[in-house]
């Protein structure tokens, strides 16, 4: 095969896998089965496109594939008539969609809609049923098109305990026959933490890659995005929704910014704010406003995805990185970290604290956290701690922090970018060895 078209499917995969396997839920009603009809259009895809070439729109051709699989289950399953008949009309009636404008309107309206594919196998996939693990794992790989490598390293966990969490996950769903819907009521409340979990890990995962050549991948921020606005729409009362969309939404704001030319990263202190996206971040704000409103006026009665929110909102308003009150987000972080806490949060809190008192400051936060269990393979720690120590002027230690963080990511403009911090401490180190005393 073609090292191209090879390529070509695994990107076109991860932009499509989600919608295909969505589409063939609502079809087959079982998410376990939706997945495998889903893979076999893959592999059929593997299998024509190097001799045939990439077809002009190789997503419809996946979803093509995929719901002629679920249709060729149906039959075999001798499902009731009337239903086969009727889901075999909507297939032929998309197929015969050949206009491509219309076929992009049709497509528009169809995602506004509440009961969207989508959103109906995050709920599915966040069924109570699930342990909350379980939940985002089986979500992560359904929307992201995550692999299970990828799965386990956003949870700091082993993959050979990912891998059995996720294939109990679909066996569960499919054994309690959980509907593929969007509830209601009380139902809709109870799985609804779950998915705004589900829909940030899915943003973050876009917003900063875990492995691959990229440092992003924004159609899975796209997708995170539209999901988030969505389910604002759904539970418009519900403050954390609205401060998980504010947050969302002032994130995305920087992506343009988050890389040079050359697709390199750029760190927050380092981007250039003209290149924000500034309705975004009016959207952001609003968004804030009406979580801030829904919760009340004290940040200690604000949730932790408002809360995050809050900070990006200190970003956003800030001119100029010199700008930044830094004072301000370490207090929102030690709220935080009284709501929500956790190893990353923490990390988190130690750099604002750092920025905002000194390096010292920060850095004695970070010695807390070395030999905790689940940040040991998470490469910001080491790279934070060797961020301070080289504004201490420790470089001989700053550089063996940054070479462990190298060694420990899984994305290639991470390692990259941390790899450079090592030799720039190496000639740091060697300009201080040679000065005269």
């Amino acid at each position: 095969m073609h090292s191209s078209t090879h390529e070509a499917i695994s990107a076109v995969w991860r932009i499509e896998s989600a919608k295909i396997v969505a589409a063939v839920a609502r079809m087959v009603r079982e998410i376990g089965l939706a997945e495998e009809l889903a893979q076999d259009a893959l592999v059929s895809a593997l299998e024509s496109w190097p001799g045939k070439g990439v077809p002009d729109n190789p997503g419809a051709w996946l979803m093509r594939v995929a719901k002629n699989r679920a249709l060729d289950h149906l039959r075999h399953q001798k499902m009731q008539g009337e239903k086969l008949e009727q889901i075999g009309h909507e297939l032929e009636a998309q197929e015969a969609l050949v206009v491509p404008d219309f076929v992009d309107a049709l497509d528009e309206a169809r995602q506004d809609e509440i009961g969207d594919d989508l959103l109906r196998l995050i709920f599915t996939a966040c069924h109570p049923v699930l342990s909350t693990e379980a939940r985002l794992a089986l979500t992560l790989k359904l929307l992201g098109g995550l692999s299970t490598h990828e799965i386990a390293r956003a949870f700091l966990v082993p993959e050979p305990t990912m891998a059995p969490r996720i294939v109990r996950a679909k066996r569960t769903l499919a054994e309690a026959r959980v509907p593929f819907e969007v509830p209601r009521g009380d139902e809709l409340g109870a799985r609804l933490a779950s998915v705004l979990e589900v829909v940030y890990l899915l943003f973050n995962e876009g917003y900063t890659a875990t492995t691959g050549d990229h440092w992003m991948r924004p159609a899975l921020t796209d997708e995170a995005l539209r999901l988030g606005r969505m389910l604002a729409g759904l539970a418009r009362d519900e403050s954390e929704v609205q401060g998980l969309l504010a947050l969302m939404e002032l994130q995305a704001s920087r992506m343009a910014a988050r890389v040079d030319a050359a697709g390199r990263p750029v760190l927050l202190t380092d981007q250039d704010r003209a290149r924000w996206d500034h309705l975004l971040i009016r959207r952001g704000l609003a968004a804030l406003d009406r979580a801030q409103a829904l919760a009340g006026s004290s940040v200690h009665v604000l949730g932790p995805y408002a809360l995050q929110a809050a900070i990006a909102a200190c970003h956003a308003r800030a001119t100029t990185a010199a700008q930044t009150d830094w004072a301000g987000i370490a207090a929102l972080y030690d709220a935080l970290a009284q709501t929500a806490p956790s190893p990353v949060v923490e990390l988190n809190r130690a750099v604002a604290v750092s920025m905002a008192f000194g390096p010292a400051a920060g850095l004695a936060i970070i010695d807390t956290l070395r030999e905790d269990k689940y940040l040991q393979n998470y490469q910001w720690l080491p790279g934070v701690r060797g961020d301070l120590l080289a504004k201490l002027g420790r470089h001989a230690e700053a550089r063996a922090d940054f070479e462990r963080a190298a060694s420990l990511a899984g994305n290639v403009r991470e390692r990259e970018l941390l790899l450079e911090r090592a030799r720039e401490q190496e000639q740091e180190q060697e300009q201080d060895d040679t000065a005269p005393r």
